[in-house]
């Protein structure tokens, strides 16, 4: 039987949940230039070409067909938020950036096989009630969130500028006259007393749960959310 999330169905113009873990759950970063080097990977598909006299760079490039959201880089897991823009863009892009950081991971510490447990998992988001959790439980993933350098958070509380994530998607949902985005995004992240509906209490946002069972309990939310009336269909 498949592993939950393994079957996915794509859209195009659509939000993803993407995560994966080491195999056995190990970890797949040991020291903070596994972290560079992810996200040199990360830049090197999603920045558009600098222009014909640079040497062309072998490595794919997905800045015309993906939008990273979010992110959060943990010991043995990865979270990606991200909206595909092709039908075939997201199972292009993870597989092009498992594969390198694999090839990196494997020479760099003299191992072989496979780095990751099976495919990747990912799951579609089709509500913004939704969307904005799933944020919130990334950014909130590890257990020093406030101050975690690996995450995208940074760059959603306007301390970091990273040229290769797209942050304005989530931060229009957050517009208001009394503070700015930035301020009313960190308020919904960090603020742990929001009052949350009764049938929300299952969605605690633990570090190192079992994403399986943290998405299972995410998408629980999209359907209370319309069952509730808070999100039209």
């Amino acid at each position: 039987m498949p592993q939950k999330n393994t079957i996915k169905i794509y859209y195009e113009n659509a939000f993803y949940h993407v995560y994966n873990r080491g195999v056995e759950k190990r970890n797949i970063f040991l020291n903070r230039d596994d972290h560079l080097a992810f996200f040199h990977l990360l830049k090197t598909a999603l920045s558009p070409e600098q222009g014909a006299t640079l040497p062309r760079n072998r490595r794919k490039k997905f800045h015309d067909k993906i939008d990273l959201m979010a992110y959060c880089l943990m010991p043995n897991h990865y979270h990606l938020l991200l909206r595909q823009k092709t039908i075939s863009g997201l199972t292009e892009f993870i597989r092009s950036l498992s594969t390198s950081y694999s090839m990196y991971f494997n020479k760099k510490y003299r191992r072989v096989g496979s780095l990751f447990q099976g495919i990747f998992k990912a799951t579609d988001i089709r509500d913004e009630n939704y969307l904005l959790w799933v944020s919130r439980y990334i950014h909130r993933n590890p257990p020093d969130f406030q101050t975690y350098p690996y995450s995208s958070y940074d760059d959603y509380l306007g301390k970091r500028k990273t040229d290769w994530l797209n942050t304005t998607l989530l931060l229009e949902f957050f517009e208001s006259k009394r503070m700015s985005r930035e301020k009313n995004y960190q308020e919904f992240v960090d603020n742990t007393k929001e009052e949350i509906p009764t049938d929300f209490s299952f969605i605690t946002l633990e570090p190192e749960n079992e994403e399986d069972e943290v998405e299972e309990r995410l998408q629980k939310v999209s359907a209370l959310l319309h069952s509730s009336g808070r999100v039209q269909p």
